[in-house]
């Protein structure tokens, strides 16, 4: 790896090559999705939501949009995994492509050394773009490799796009915390994450499709082509794909219903009618080349995470939030104080150790722990033994649970879906996607969500009469407290300790 830095540390990106500019389509009067939206619509400049609670759900959802879509299908997302979800969903488009539906897929580059070929093998369909963002230039073997071949170009391969979304006929929408892989939709053996989307259409589609195209047609994404050699010509390259995109099994069965007694999108779409909550609503984004023109502080100052924050901060009687990943910094703890001064309800839940997948991120939360309890935040952690045994949030069988939800509910009115999270990294370094609905009726369903969360699958967080922190759960009606990080072992709290001194917060 050295000497790969060696040779590689100062490689730079080839051309672009050819990368016509494109813009979203304008919905048409033809085809399935369109009859469904004019049944579906009440007047006025409204947006409808359904909140997908449920993994099995958000990816029949998804797939359901795909596969009815008749004119256009634009998707940007962080992750596509080369799993069984991963495949079906490039397959699913490269359906749509055949029908004759124009697929644009953008892909951040961070996690593609194990989809490079089958995106490159996708890319070869008539009607289909693949786009990468903010490619890496060389070593794609590997995401180690990656940084390693791009040191000398480590501020600008550190900038990802964090972004979920999917949109079908300019019609219909798909955005939220998930990405593109088997543990967002409740099909991992070992671990699977509790997430938040929703189902969207109405009034906001447009600003969604306008987000898009600004993505792109930014000059940090790339064609896939220019970065990625073809494995075969051209000619072979359909079977090529279909070699390598095998999908093992099928889709998972949707159980009746999910915890907010709502069936499948599925049935809605297949009756010609979906039932939706219909509220004002605003999407926005960071801009696709955030921190290639502008400083950590300029970045922050014209980040989604700061607009958020400020809703947040501005709240009067409660503020609900989940984040997987929770950095306050000095500057959150202040604003937390001042929500404790002016008595404002708080609840905050989001990963312990135990549940995390990123443990070094745990160690910048677990600073600010104590000061968050002191300022007079109910603190939850999310445990993922108690998970396991919760069925309403999905059927984790052997695999345990971890959050991966971004929501907050302001004064049981505005409700916050997106892909930010809490911490150093949406603010400066990720490019970021959210949208803001005004909707007690909406705020109350994510509520009940929240706090089915809350009070079956996470330990409560909270200051002893000395002074020490202790974890409470409820099991079987019978209070129990626990002193030590729930669920670990000794040596990784040990290991948690001892390197928490040299993890610079910026990086979390």
């Amino acid at each position: 790896m050295l000497l790969a830095a060696l040779l590689c540390g100062c490689g730079t990106l080839p051309p672009a090559g050819d990368k016509p500019a494109s813009v979203a389509q304008l919905p048409k009067d033809s085809g399935e999705l369109a009859a469904i939206a004019k049944a579906s619509t009440p007047p006025g400049e409204l947006s409808g939501f359904r909140l997908l609670p449920l993994g099995p759900y958000a990816l029949d959802a998804r797939l359901q949009l795909i596969h009815r879509a008749r004119h256009s299908l634009d998707l940007q997302y962080y992750v596509i995994e080369d799993d069984a979800t991963g495949r079906l969903l490039l397959r699913s488009l490269r359906d749509a492509a055949a029908r004759g539906v124009r697929v644009r897929l953008l892909v951040d580059d961070l996690f593609t050394s194990h989809t490079d070929a089958v995106l490159r093998a996708l890319a070869e369909h008539p009607n289909l773009e693949v786009r990468l963002f903010n490619p890496f230039c060389c070593l794609r073997s590997s995401t180690l490799g990656r940084f390693a071949g791009s040191l000398g170009d480590i501020y600008r391969v550190n900038h990802r796009m964090h972004n979920k979304l999917l949109i079908a006929d300019g019609l219909f929408a798909v955005a939220g915390g998930r990405n593109i892989a088997d543990e967002y939709f409740m099909l991992n053996m070992s671990s699977n994450f509790v997430d938040m989307d929703a189902f969207i259409m109405g009034a906001v589609i447009g600003q969604l499709q306008q987000i898009f195209d600004q993505y792109w047609n930014s000059e940090v994404v790339y064609p896939v082509q220019a970065l990625v050699p073809a494995a075969v010509p051209p000619a072979q390259a359909a079977a090529e794909f279909e070699r390598i995109s095998t999908v093992e099994h099928a889709p998972p069965e949707l159980p009746p219903v999910d915890a907010l007694g709502y069936g499948p999108i599925s049935e809605d779409l297949e009756a010609g009618r979906v039932g939706l909550i219909w509220a004002p609503a605003r999407a926005f984004a960071d801009p696709p080349n955030k921190r290639d023109t502008m400083s950590p502080a300029e970045a922050r100052e014209m980040s989604t995470s700061k607009e958020v924050r400020m809703k947040i901060w501005s709240a009067e009687r409660e503020v609900v939030i989940t984040s997987p990943y929770l950095i306050p910094g000095p500057l959150g703890i202040t604003a937390f104080e001042a929500l404790g001064q002016r008595k404002v309800h708080t609840v905050v839940l989001t990963n312990s150790l135990a549940a995390t997948d990123e443990p070094l991120v745990h160690t910048g939360y677990s600073r600010y722990r104590r000061q968050l309890l002191e300022s007079g935040v109910d603190l939850y952690e999310i445990s993922p033994e108690r998970t396991r045994r919760t069925k309403r949030l999905g059927m984790f069988g052997s695999s345990f649970g971890r959050l991966h939800a971004k929501t907050a509910v302001v004064d049981s009115h505005t409700v916050f879906i997106g892909s930010m999270n809490l911490d150093p990294r949406s603010d400066t370094q990720n490019t970021e996607l959210g949208i803001f609905v005004d909707s007690p009726q909406l705020a109350k369903e994510l509520l009940r969500i929240v706090n089915i969360s809350k009070l079956q699958s996470a330990y409560r967080v909270r200051l002893d009469s000395h002074g020490n922190l202790e974890w409470l759960s409820m099991d079987e009606d019978k209070e129990m407290i626990l002193t030590d990080e729930p669920e670990t072992s000794f040596w990784l709290r040990l290991h948690n300790m001892l390197v928490s001194p040299f993890v610079p917060e910026q990086l979390l």
